[in-house]
């Protein structure tokens, strides 16, 4: 009995495990972010069900299917939406190739910033080649002599096609300080009205004319730059360019020089802009 009392007590210690020690583990972070990720996602889907047309929506469809990555039925172009916009026209969009005309014509509701397409700049390069060949006599006889070459320059632009008429030191397209054609002139103006009947493109014609060396009272620039146009106008439908097909006559007097200095006599000029379609 006395040795019983003598043996050390035995101590079970009992060790409390909790399996989700801490801050409770963060599990439930990531079901919440996906949960937030999820209504966004479902808010944007009803918002662009809400800001697009159907037509919009089947090209919005047909860019993510795998099978069809280019619609060709639901824009012209292979970016997003079949080259659509997604909103409306009053936003500063408009469907096509984005340009941005509150107001755009049908003719240009396909063009971009520019209004302009590869197609027609290519056309339009192929004609001024043509003109080129046919002035210049690369491909052949010259429709016109060298001295007249000197006097005439193309380039194609943002509106069209451009042919500029110029004086030079050694011949004038006017009488000094009028509107009366000079007969270099009506040969450069025969020659255009041949070359107009390889396009159906409108036309414009704009003049231009150097600075006045002296301070005028009565400055004459805008008036000479207009009558000049308008001349070159009655000479070209005299002599074979159908009116209908003039589009505009504009006289921008000295306010757009060729060359830096004002007063060169390059300045006074001619253009005759076969414009691009839908301009």
């Amino acid at each position: 009995m006395s040795a019983q009392s003598n043996a050390a007590p035995v101590i079970i210690k009992r060790k409390k495990i909790i399996a989700a020690g801490g801050h409770h583990g963060g599990a439930w972070k990531v079901a919440y972010a996906d949960f937030v990720t999820a209504m966004m996602a479902f808010f944007l889907l009803m918002w662009l069900l809400n800001a697009t047309t159907e037509k919009q929506r089947k090209g919005l469809a047909d860019y993510f299917s795998p099978t069809v990555p280019i619609s060709r039925v639901s824009g012209g172009d292979d970016g997003h939406f079949g080259g659509e916009s997604v909103f409306a026209e009053d936003a500063l969009s408009k469907d096509g190739l984005g340009a941005t005309d509150r107001n755009p014509a049908e003719s240009v509701q396909a063009l971009g910033d520019t209004g302009v397409t590869i197609q027609e700049d290519r056309e339009l390069e192929a004609l001024k080649e043509k003109l080129d060949n046919a002035l210049r006599g690369t491909n052949g006889e010259s429709m016109i002599s060298p001295e007249l070459q000197r006097h005439i320059i193309t380039r194609v632009t943002d509106e069209g096609l451009l042919i500029e008429l110029f004086d030079t030191a050694e011949g004038t397209l006017f009488e000094d300080g009028s509107d009366a054609p000079t007969a270099l002139l009506n040969a450069l103006v025969a020659v255009l009205v041949e070359m107009s009947a390889l396009v159906t493109n409108s036309a414009a014609v704009e003049g231009h004319v150097r600075a006045a060396p002296v301070v005028l009272k009565s400055y004459p620039a805008w008036d000479l730059s207009t009558a000049r146009a308008q001349q070159m106008r009655l000479l070209l439908t005299s002599a074979g360019l159908a009116g209908s097909r003039v589009a505009r006559v504009t006289g921008h007097a000295d306010r757009d020089p060729a060359v830096r200095n004002p007063m060169a006599v390059r300045n006074n000029r001619l253009e005759l802009i076969f414009l691009r379609k839908g301009a």
